[in-house]
């Protein structure tokens, strides 16, 4: 038995490597070419070349008009399906910008303030374990602590939550995996690690309970709440959170590929007690939903990114929204008012540029899995750069790879197109309804 569990075992990551060793020299791409725009479409391929991921798509906006669109390699390796602009793709942190901007719609309607206390508006038992005290700090936490992940949780003293399914629901005694309000419950029952609003520590479960106090405050499910509320205004119909099990992709959503693939245990439904691949059963990836758990396509993300244009067609804010979106936090001002450079304001990444504005982003990892950034520039352009791998062959993080080189091809670019993909996509759907 050993011996045959030790195939199998071998065989799924012998697969997984050939799979993820990208499409080699003649790299399929989709999507309408301009020779003005030829820059971006260098980069990639020398990106997919060198690095040699499985598949990508890449989108850009020039002042709000969809300027290119254009997918990368394969969405599925061993079917041979290329990638598409319109392709699905787990974008995991990228999801904390929707999470914020749902938020501050919610406070702008005077739904919810942002000194209010998470904790008791949500109104959970703490899990204390035998000999465990609750940590009354906990109920000081509030909604803008969370937002700019300083509510008190940080990884490098205690592990990240979002993925302890299965121990959260052995210690809860609860069937797993875990869900959000039972990992808030046993969080609950554990010490923070500094006091909220001290300083900024990285939190994927702040915005995890974010998304239980936009399910409180809104009366129904996250994912339902947002995309009614935040994505359908401005047009975004495809984009939902993402399932666990490969079985259960969505239409149009591509595979997942580890470039140095390893086994674990799943923790979800027939993974549960089996060794199984990264992407598909290692962690639960409908319990990422408010800060890793949407999929959407590069289109969808740069018109996301758009909305929040001062004056936009279709602003996602009104000015107070914005300005407390990318303004930076107290605890990080000077003694004179003054902002550091660089800061993480409400979802958002900011770099104050000088004399000129500010860059907005925000990028995303989940391990064997997807790399993901979403950009927004001083001089007007947006990106979605969106990979279905993480790292390269010798273990580099693809964000890290690309981004520099998105921005050196934005810079060499001299002509603007006049067109706008987002009109043409807007008239081929009004076609398909006549």
């Amino acid at each position: 038995m050993r011996f045959l569990t030790g195939l199998i075992i071998g065989g799924l990551l012998a697969a997984a490597s050939l799979a993820a060793e990208g499409p080699g020299p003649d790299v399929p791409v989709t999507g309408r070419e301009n020779p003005d725009l030829a820059s971006f479409d260098r980069l990639m391929l020398a990106v997919m070349k060198e690095h040699r991921p499985p598949g990508a798509a890449l989108a850009v906006t020039y002042q709000g008009r969809l300027v290119y669109a254009r997918g990368f390699g394969y969405a599925d390796v061993e079917g041979r399906q290329p990638v598409r602009p319109e392709s699905l793709f787990r974008i995991a942190s990228v999801s904390k910008p929707i999470t914020a901007a749902a938020i501050l719609q919610l406070v702008e309607q005077g739904k919810l303030r942002l000194d209010a206390k998470a904790f008791p508006l949500l109104g959970l038992k703490p899990h204390l374990e035998k000999g465990k005290e609750y940590d009354k700090r906990l109920d000081d936490v509030t909604v803008l602590n969370l937002l700019q992940h300083a509510g008190g949780w940080d990884t490098a003293t205690s592990p990240d939550p979002m993925f302890l399914s299965s121990r959260i629901a052995e210690r809860l005694g609860t069937p797993p995996p875990a869900e959000p309000p039972d990992i808030i419950r046993w969080v609950l029952g554990r010490p923070l690690d500094f006091t909220p609003g001290e300083r900024h520590a990285y939190s994927n479960f702040g915005y995890s309970v974010l998304g239980r106090v936009i399910e409180k405050v809104a009366g129904e499910r996250y994912e339902d709440y947002v995309r009614r509320e935040v994505l359908g205004p401005l047009g975004i119909r495809n984009m939902k959170i993402g399932r666990t099990l490969e079985s259960q992709r969505a239409e149009g959503e591509v595979k997942y590929y580890a470039q140095r693939p390893s086994l674990a245990a799943g923790c979800v439904g027939p993974t549960l007690g089996h060794k199984v691949l990264p992407a598909y059963g290692q962690w639960y990836q409908e319990a990422l939903d408010a800060h890793g758990g949407w999929i959407g396509s590069a289109v969808d993300l740069v018109r996301f990114a758009g909305a929040f244009d001062d004056g936009g067609k279709r602003p996602i804010l009104g000015p107070a929204g914005l300005a407390r979106t990318f303004g930076p936090p107290a605890f990080a001002v000077d003694k004179n008012g003054k902002p550091p450079e660089a800061y993480y304001g409400c979802g958002w990444n900011v770099r104050l540029i000088k004399n000129r504005g500010l860059n907005a982003w925000h990028a995303g990892r989940l391990s064997g899995c997807c790399a993901t950034i979403l950009v927004r520039r001083y001089d007007g352009l947006c990106w979605a750069l969106l990979f279905n791998t993480d790292t390269d062959p010798g273990g580099k993080f693809l964000i890290e790879v690309a981004d520099p080189l998105v921005h050196q091809a934005a810079d060499a670019v001299k002509r603007w197109p006049e067109y706008d993909l987002f009109a043409a996509e807007a008239g081929a759907a009004a076609g398909t309804r006549q």
